[in-house]
């Protein structure tokens, strides 16, 4: 296939080096001008433990891009989603799709820019990083998940499940996209928690003291799943069933223990949330992600405080106001319903 890449990072870089190697003919758009060179002049390099290996293919930066491609993967960061679909939509041919490989609910917000016929979602949680320029480490095998918006499992979904089955042989073709759109927002919050602090992702989720918190958080995002009339799907130890009203605790604990388990695995021991905050100083997807479940909370009348001061406290870090620590977690704690400060049982 002949395929546009826009935002050859973590997500972008790992997908289409395998399916560059796997003999597709494919271009890569950043906006990083140095990335775009390192991958022009070198190669765009895939490291870490699962494979080491290079791989040649054009790269521009939005504003050299020239043509038009009938299938664009767009894997920026969500907050530049919107900008990202105005700068490709000249690159899209009139018959083309665009297929949301980003965390959150982008699909949304594509829709708006170039029409919800042209839009297919995607959900992927393997573990990799941008490193510098040209480079990318790969450190673990997670989830890869396409479908259409409305599930039917349509010839342009089923070509592009049998491309992304080159890049994760497991790759999933589903009729419910939103579900597992949705359960990662649940375990997204949960990354988002676990980067309050300097823990990797195993070792955040793994403490005791911690884990009614991380509990109720993953049941405060269902909790609006479920009245925004979602059915959310299970991936990587993560259980939704367990987060749910009349769930057991012992279920709920057990799915924490699977992801701990499934994170252990991975080279990757912290979150991009993690990188983004600590390494990169930037701005992270707090509001491209858990901002659709306040979002869809006042919608539906259904409060979000936890989601709501977990929003705060990232925001704090990005702008200087507080440090990455343990200390943060207690501002989580101090909003959780009463039932779960004494007891914990309502998990």
């Amino acid at each position: 296939m002949k395929l546009l890449i826009w935002g050859a990072g973590a997500i972008g870089g790992t997908i289409g080096a395998y399916l560059v190697r796997a003999g597709h003919d494919i271009t890569f758009v950043d906006r990083a001008p140095e990335h775009v060179q390192a991958i022009q002049v070198t190669g765009l390099q895939i490291t870490g433990p699962i494979e080491e290996f290079t791989v040649q293919a054009p790269a521009f930066t939005p504003d050299e891009l020239q043509g038009q491609w009938d299938t664009v993967l767009l894997c920026t960061k969500a907050q530049d989603t919107r900008s990202a679909a105005r700068a490709l939509a000249p690159h899209l041919s009139d018959s083309g799709s665009v297929v949301s490989v980003q965390n959150g609910l982008n699909a949304l917000v594509l829709n708006e820019e170039v029409g919800a016929h042209r839009v297919l979602a995607s959900f992927v949680n393997f573990g990799a990083d941008y490193l510098e320029p040209g480079v990318i480490h790969y450190g673990g095998h997670g989830a890869v998940v396409i479908g259409e918006q409305d599930g039917q499992l349509t010839p342009r979904a089923r070509a592009l499940h049998t491309l992304l089955r080159q890049f994760e042989p497991n790759a999933v073709l589903t009729p419910n996209i939103n579900g597992y759109l949705w359960s990662k927002l649940a375990y997204g919050a949960l990354l988002f928690a676990t980067a309050l602090t300097n823990d990797g992702i195993a070792d955040a989720l793994n403490r005791p003291e911690d884990r009614e918190l991380y509990i109720a958080l993953a049941q405060e995002v269902l909790r609006v799943a479920d009245v925004h009339g979602v059915t959310p799907e299970a991936f990587n130890g993560f259980d939704p069933a367990a987060f749910t009203p009349g769930a057991s605790v012992a279920a709920a604990r057990q799915s924490m223990q699977d992801m701990v388990v499934h994170n252990r695995k991975s080279a990757k021991t912290h979150s991009g949330i993690w990188r983004d905050l600590a390494i990169r100083k930037r701005r992270t997807e707090v509001d491209a992600q858990v901002g659709w479940v306040v979002h869809f909370g006042e919608q539906h009348q259904l409060p979000t405080p936890i989601s709501t001061r977990l929003i705060e406290l990232i925001h704090d870090i990005e702008e200087g106001r507080r440090d990455q620590s343990r200390d943060n977690l207690a501002e989580l704690h101090a909003v959780l319903p009463n039932s779960f400060q004494t007891t914990g049982e309502s998990a």
